[in-house]
C-alpha cells in the first residue's frame, strides 16, 4: 500500500479489552498512517483503560443501530470483541469456580452474531478492510474453551470468520495463541493453519504469543498488502529461545500466509 494511502480512519471494537487497548494506543501513536476510533459498552471503563478519549464511542455489537455513526468514514474495522466468561456457582470442595455466560452473552451472541452485526454494518459503510482477532483451536469441537458453560466459543467464532471471508469484504484473520501479559517486539513469530501449531508445536514450545505482539500484528495488517485475504494461527518462540530470530518483517511473515480459513 502506497503512503499515500495514508492516514487510514480505524475503528477498534472491544477497545476496552486487554488486546483492544494495546491496539488502539498502537495505533493513537502513529497519528500521521492513522485515525483512530474506539467502540465499547461502558464509557466507565472507557475512562478506566484509556483515559479520556475524543474518539471513543459508546455501542453495544449486539444492536447494530449502534454501530452505524462509530464505522461512518472508517477505511478499516479491527474486531476484538469476545464472549467473556464468568463465575456462575459455587466450587465443589478442591475444585475450580464453574463458569459460564450471563444470558444474552453467550459465545452465539456475541462471537457469531455480535461479529455477523459488525461486518454488515461494515459493509454498509463502505470499509475496506476487516481485521478479525480470533483464537486457535476451531477445528477442535472437543477443545475445552468450547466446554465453557456449553458454549461452544470457538466454533462460533470460526463460523463467525467463515461469514467474513464470504462477505466480500477484504478480510485478514489472526488466531492467536494463548495470550501473554509480556512485552513485545521480542520474539520470533510463527505463522501456521487449521491448528497444526497447536497439534505438533515446533520443537515442542508453548502455543503462546504476548498480546503486544498479536497488536502489532494488527497493524501491520493495515500497512501491508500481503495480509489482504490471508486467515492464519499464530504463537511465538520463547523470548530466550537461542533459534529465535526476533519477527521485524512482517511483510514476509504474512507472505507465508495463505487465503481461506
Amino acid at each position: 500500500m502506497s503512503t499515500s494511502a495514508f492516514p487510514r480512519t480505524v475503528l477498534v471494537t472491544g477497545v476496552t479489552g486487554r488486546t483492544g487497548s494495546l491496539v488502539f494506543q498502537k495505533l493513537q501513536a502513529q497519528p500521521e498512517y492513522f485515525t483512530v476510533r474506539g467502540l465499547g459498552r461502558s464509557p466507565e471503563k472507557q475512562q478506566q483503560v484509556l483515559g479520556e478519549q475524543s474518539t471513543c464511542f459508546v455501542g453495544d455489537i449486539r444492536k447494530p443501530e449502534t454501530l452505524v455513526e462509530p464505522l461512518r468514514g472508517c477505511n478499516v474495522l479491527v474486531i476484538l470483541t469476545s464472549a467473556i466468561p464468568v463465575v456462575v456457582g459455587q466450587p465443589e470442595p478442591g475444585q475450580r469456580p464453574p463458569l459460564g455466560f450471563l444470558t444474552g452473552e453467550m459465545p452465539e451472541d456475541v462471537d457469531y452474531h455480535g461479529q455477523v452485526n459488525q461486518i454488515e454494518a461494515a459493509k454498509v459503510a463502505g470499509v475496506e478492510q476487516i481485521i478479525l482477532v480470533g483464537s486457535m483451536g476451531g477445528t477442535n469441537p472437543d477443545h475445552m474453551l468450547n466446554k465453557i458453560g456449553d458454549g461452544n466459543i470457538l466454533l462460533w467464532k470460526r463460523k463467525a470468520e467463515q461469514y467474513l471471508i464470504d462477505s466480500g469484504i477484504d478480510y485478514t484473520i489472526i488466531r492467536a495463541g494463548g495470550l501473554l501479559d509480556q512485552p513485545g517486539g521480542k520474539r520470533e513469530l510463527l505463522v501456521g493453519k487449521d491448528d497444526q501449531l497447536l497439534i505438533e508445536p515446533p520443537d515442542g514450545i508453548p502455543t503462546s504469543i504476548p498480546r503486544a505482539d498479536v497488536a502489532e500484528l494488527v497493524v501491520w495488517a493495515i500497512i501491508e498488502p500481503q495480509a489482504r485475504n490471508k486467515a492464519f494461527d499464530v504463537i511465538s518462540k520463547p523470548e530466550a529461545d537461542p533459534t529465535g530470530t526476533v519477527t521485524r518483517d512482517f511483510a514476509s511473515l504474512f507472505s507465508q500466509t495463505t487465503p481461506g480459513l
